[in-house]
C-alpha cells in the first residue's frame, strides 16, 4: 500500500515538474540555462507582452519574464526580464522598447560605455522608449504627405480639364490620321523599292559594264604608251610642212601648178578641147562609117 501511495506521489511530482517545464519552454523559457533577472520601469510598454525578446544589436539575448502594474505608483509598468548569466550590463546601459512595422514591441540593450561598473542582478535599469517606424511614419512622412495631397488635388483638376478639352480629342483623332498617312506612306515606299529593284540590278550590270571599260581603257592606254609616238610625230610633222609646200606651191602663180590652177587661158584651153572632143565623139556616133571604113576581102 506504502509503495503505490509513493509510486503516486511520484508520479504527481513528476507530472508538476513536466508541466512547469511545459509551460516555461511555451513562454520560450528554457528552465535549464542559468540566467540572470534585471526590472525596468517604464511610462508607456507600447503593447510589450510576456516572453518578448530581449536583443542586442538586433540578437536574442534574453526574454521579458513578467510585465505588471505599479497600483502603488501610477502611470509605471515594471517589467521584469531575464538575460543569459555570461551577459552583465554595464553601468549607463539602457532598456529601450522598441516596435517593428507590425507593431510588435520588444527590449533592446543600448549598452553603456564604461565598462568598469555594472548592474547587480535585480537591479533597475534604466529605460527609454524609441519611436519606432510607425511614429517616424506618423511625425516626419505624413505631415509630408498631408502637404502633397492639395497639390495632387490640383494636378488632378488639370488632368481633368485637359482630358475634358474637345482640342484634346481633335488633336488625337488628327494623330490618328497622321498615322494612317504614315501607313499609307510607308506601303508607297515598299511598292517603290519593289520596283527599283530590277533598277539596282541593271545598275550592278552597267557596273560591270563601266568596269570592263576601264579595264580597255586602261589597255588601250597602255599600248599608246608602248606606241612609238616620237616616230609617228615625227612622220606627221614631215606630211605637214609637205602639204605646206604643196599648198605654197598651189598658191604661187609663177610655178607649174600654180599656173594650172590660177592660169584661165589654160583652164579655156583645156575647156575648148574637152568641147571638141566631145564634138568628135558625137560625130562619130552619127558617121561612124566616115571614120572606120570597113573592107570585104
Amino acid at each position: 500500500m506504502k509503495k503505490k501511495e509513493i509510486l503516486v506521489g511520484l508520479t504527481v511530482a513528476l507530472a508538476l515538474v513536466l508541466l512547469f517545464v511545459g509551460i516555461n519552454f511555451l513562454k520560450g523559457v528554457n528552465v535549464f540555462k542559468a540566467a540572470n533577472y534585471y526590472y525596468a520601469t517604464y511610462t508607456d510598454v507600447a503593447g510589450l507582452s510576456t516572453s518578448a525578446p530581449v536583443t542586442i544589436n538586433g540578437f536574442k539575448v534574453g526574454q521579458v519574464r513578467s510585465v505588471e502594474y505599479q497600483y502603488d505608483n501610477p502611470g509605471h509598468v515594471v517589467v521584469e526580464f531575464s538575460v543569459d548569466k555570461a551577459l552583465r550590463i554595464p553601468q549607463g546601459s539602457q532598456a529601450v522598447i522598441t516596435t517593428d512595422l507590425l507593431g510588435t514591441a520588444t527590449i533592446a540593450l543600448r549598452m553603456g560605455a564604461d565598462r568598469s561598473a555594472f548592474y547587480s542582478v535585480g537591479d533597475t535599469v534604466a529605460t527609454g522608449v524609441d519611436a519606432g517606424l510607425m511614429s517616424a511614419v506618423s511625425n516626419d512622412v505624413m505631415p509630408a504627405v498631408s502637404a502633397i495631397i492639395p497639390k495632387i488635388d490640383s494636378l488632378i483638376t488639370g488632368l481633368n480639364t485637359l482630358v475634358s478639352d474637345p482640342a484634346l480629342s481633335a488633336s488625337v483623332r488628327r494623330m490618328d490620321n497622321i498615322t494612317a498617312d504614315l501607313g499609307a506612306s510607308v506601303q508607297s515606299l515598299r511598292t517603290v523599292m519593289a520596283a527599283m529593284e530590277p533598277v539596282s540590278r541593271n545598275v550592278t550590270s552597267i557596273t560591270a559594264n563601266v568596269d570592263t571599260i576601264s579595264g580597255n581603257l586602261s589597255t588601250v592606254s597602255g599600248e599608246l604608251a608602248a606606241a612609238p609616238v616620237d616616230s609617228i610625230m615625227g612622220g606627221l610633222n614631215r606630211t605637214v610642212a609637205n602639204l605646206e609646200q604643196l599648198t605654197a606651191a598651189l598658191n604661187n602663180p609663177d610655178s607649174s601648178i600654180g599656173r594650172l590652177t590660177s592660169d584661165p587661158e589654160l583652164y579655156n584651153n583645156i575647156n575648148s578641147t574637152v568641147m571638141s572632143l566631145d564634138s568628135l565623139f558625137v560625130d562619130i556616133k552619127r558617121n561612124p562609117k566616115r571614120y572606120i571604113s570597113i573592107k570585104l576581102l
